[in-house]
């Protein structure tokens, strides 16, 4: 009967698209995807495959082409879950499997080169591995993760039809990201187009919170030469933070392992991150219409350049320590000031046992300066469980110490 109501649900926002088409908001988009009815968008499940119903409806409105499996919009693979956190998923059939669903659409410009854009539209459901909500089941609603990925995407998809030409575009919705980049691992491993035709990939995830000082992340600006040039130069005003790395916590990483020069754009984690408080009504849809407009830019600009060349970039994730203790803290990984900023603080943590507040930069831990988030993490991976120490953050222009214990 759930399942009933659900389809009903979708077919009453959806159907008058049939009658005539409409530019359907970013907001209706998000409002839809993160709404309670699809029970958080947990891959595999039923309330996945009516969220993807609806991107596979609103492609079709768009005028784009189906891109998936035997003329359809849909690109489905099977997994057997993790039981080892350390052991690589296994695609394919037989007991305990989960299929998962990645939603592809195309415009066909009979171009040489292909523009990837894409976001994943899975979250977490009712919460388990992955969330960071203490009290019980709840629904993961996931509106920046990552409705707001999913809507910005197709919203592009409706500016570049019928405008730029230099490119064909094949829009991806990727299921399993939560479960570990899958949708677009397997697509990379199982592609609809040919991978040596793509240009350059554009990923979307998180870009639901653009803060009030427009600070925006943008990873894998080291894939190609002529990324740094091309983003300064159509940046309409965003205080930018590049990343050079094309390998990070998103799908990007799955085509870039392909020599595909990527795009990863982010606007920070918030104390809603995997949590049921990750609604719709907090997003920063004007700060989405920014991020969507400077995305046209970029790909305008190259509308007619020569196909990109690949680069390697330093794989940062190898150089993180680990850890053995957690301060229980979020981490501001857009700040760009000496230190590591505080941007929430978990319940009944040593970080909030000990004081520390939102907002604390975080200069001093033990014997070590803090300057940055690798010199954080090197600071932290030096201490035990048990181990009591000094930190000293920096509090609206004052040094505080706190003695902390782990």
């Amino acid at each position: 009967m759930k399942n009933s109501i659900l389809f009903f649900f979708f077919l009453a926002l959806v159907g008058c698209k049939t009658e005539k088409q409409k530019i359907v908001s970013l907001e209706e988009d998000v409002s839809f995807l993160a709404s309670d009815s699809l029970g958080g968008r947990e891959t595999g499940t039923a309330e996945e495959r009516i969220a993807a119903a609806y991107i596979q409806e609103r492609m079709q409105g768009l005028g784009l082409l189906p891109k998936g499996n035997a003329g359809t919009y849909y690109q489905t693979f099977t997994f057997k879950p993790k039981t080892d956190p350390h052991s690589e998923v296994q695609f394919g059939g037989g007991d305990s499997t989960i299929t998962g669903t990645n939603v592809l659409g195309y415009i066909d410009n009979k171009a040489e080169k292909t523009i990837i854009i894409g976001a994943h539209y899975d979250h977490l459901g009712m919460g388990g591995q992955g969330s960071l909500y203490r009290e019980g089941e709840a629904v993961h609603n996931g509106a920046d993760d990552n409705a707001s990925g999913v809507s910005v995407m197709l919203q592009l998809a409706q500016k570049l039809k019928d405008t730029l030409h230099g490119s064909n575009y094949l829009f991806m919705a990727f299921s399993g990201e939560e479960m570990g980049l899958l949708g677009s691992n397997y697509f990379t491993k199982n592609p609809t187009v040919a991978l040596s035709t793509a240009n350059y990939m554009i990923n979307m995830d998180m870009v639901g919170r653009l803060r009030e000082d427009k600070t925006l992340s943008i990873s894998g600006t080291g894939t190609t030469p002529i990324w740094p040039q091309v983003l300064n130069s159509t940046n309409p005003g965003f205080k930018l933070v590049l990343q050079e790395s094309g390998v990070g916590p998103s799908d990007h990483t799955s085509f870039y392992l392909h020599d595909i020069p990527v795009l990863h754009f982010f606007t920070g984690q918030h104390e809603d991150y995997h949590k049921p408080s990750d609604d719709s009504e907090k997003l920063n849809y004007t700060g989405m219409e920014m991020i969507s407009a400077y995305i046209y830019a970029v790909i305008k600009e190259l509308d007619d350049k020569a196909k990109l060349k690949f680069k390697k970039t330093k794989n940062e994730s190898e150089e993180v320590p680990r850890f053995k203790v957690a301060l229980g803290v979020v981490p501001d990984y857009l700040f760009d000031g000496k230190g590591m900023r505080i941007d929430g603080v978990s319940e009944d943590k040593p970080a909030q046992r000990a004081g520390l507040q939102k907002g604390d930069v975080v200069i001093q831990l033990g014997d070590s300066t803090v300057t940055d988030m690798m010199s954080y993490m090197r600071a932290l991976s030096t201490f035990e469980e048990g181990n009591t120490t000094n930190v000293v953050v920096d509090r609206k222009g004052a040094k505080v110490s706190f003695e902390i214990t782990f």
